[in-house]
């Protein structure tokens, strides 16, 4: 299984290993990431499971669609590497990467 890094805002690190087909923020709720909200559960229709990707992983996670993109306008503090982690789906490329949590979610 792929493992993600999610770093939190004051720089302590949780990682996990992720199923392949869920989503980066479905395994940040399962195993008690703090600063994941995921308000929604993954809809795509609130900006409480955003992160940001970091740089070596943003070609591998991809852009967020339209949809996604219009969501991280209601992000606290969206960066260039902001994404929904509801929208990052778990794969074998993914084993390794790393999220940083921001301090507050929208």
């Amino acid at each position: 299984m792929p493992k993600i890094t999610y770093i939190s805002h004051d720089g302590s690190r949780y990682e996990v290993e992720a199923e392949l087909g869920t989503t980066v923020m479905e395994n940040a709720v399962k195993n008690l990431v703090p600063g994941i909200e995921a308000e929604c559960g993954g809809a795509c229709s609130c900006a409480t499971c955003h992160v940001y990707v970091d740089e070596a992983w943003v070609a591998a996670t991809g852009e967020p669609d339209p949809m996604e993109e219009d969501m991280l306008d209601f992000a606290a503090d969206p960066r260039p590497t902001s994404r929904l982690s509801c929208q990052i789906k778990v794969k074998d490329e993914l084993d390794g990467l790393v999220v940083h949590i921001p301090e507050r979610q929208a």
